[in-house]
């Protein structure tokens, strides 16, 4: 081990701000991610909507990366991307995924686990025309996840398209590119307790409707 290297094994932190109990939080886990939701935004954290997607292989080999929720009601998580990108594949051959939130400054988690779908042409299209024209561009630009020679690939790509479509206010849709839906069987709320003895309450959904129970740490 290198002489400048931090101690990790010593960083450890007491969760001390709040509680969670099985019998204070809502009966719908969709709604009580929105109140825990609503408490990040009001708490001005950084990107409150950015989440990690995990997915896998259809041979189950697994990855993850970070991406921006763009909605949530009770159909489930929304998400956008390249259909051709490496989790438009796997989610495409292998259509479960994960979700992991994380705020921190709340000492708090949310995991989600549920099957993927495409969302509707129309729902895409509607997000898609939303976005800034630049970021339009920048999504009909880029061949996500695609070995490129240089950044003057992709910039070059850009300015091709800015030329194009200069009097255009907005793009069409790429037909690449679109919304995922992950629709939970299972919604986990975590909050941070002192010496690790930590809240974990999670919803289940049955065929009678979701299913409530607290998890040791």
């Amino acid at each position: 081990m290198p002489a400048t290297s931090p101690n990790i094994a010593s960083l450890r932190r007491n969760y001390t701000s709040e509680s969670l109990s099985e019998t204070d939080v809502k009966t719908d886990p969709i709604e009580q991610f929105d109140h825990w939701f609503r408490e990040a935004l009001e708490s001005e954290l950084p990107e409150p909507n950015a989440m990690t997607l995990a997915s896998a292989t259809r041979t189950g080999r697994p990855s993850a990366r970070t991406v921006l929720l763009k909605g949530f009601d009770h159909q489930g998580f929304v998400f956008y991307t390249n259909y051709e990108s490496r989790k438009g594949a796997e989610l495409d051959d292998n259509p479960q995924a994960a979700l992991l939130f994380t705020w921190l400054e709340l000492e708090r988690q949310v995991r989600i686990e549920g099957a993927v779908e495409r969302v509707s042409e129309a729902e895409s299209q509607a997000y898609f025309q939303s976005r800034p024209k630049e970021s339009q561009i920048g999504a009909w630009a880029s061949p996500q996840s695609r070995p490129i020679e240089n950044r003057n690939v992709l910039e070059d790509k850009v300015h091709e398209l800015a030329t194009t479509f200069k009097h255009d206010e907005v793009l069409p849709l790429p037909p690449f590119w679109g919304g995922y839906r992950v629709r939970p069987v299972c919604v986990e709320f975590w909050q941070g307790r002192e010496s690790r003895l930590h809240d974990r309450i999670l919803y289940t959904r049955t065929e009678k409707g979701w299913e409530i129970e607290r998890l040791a740490p």
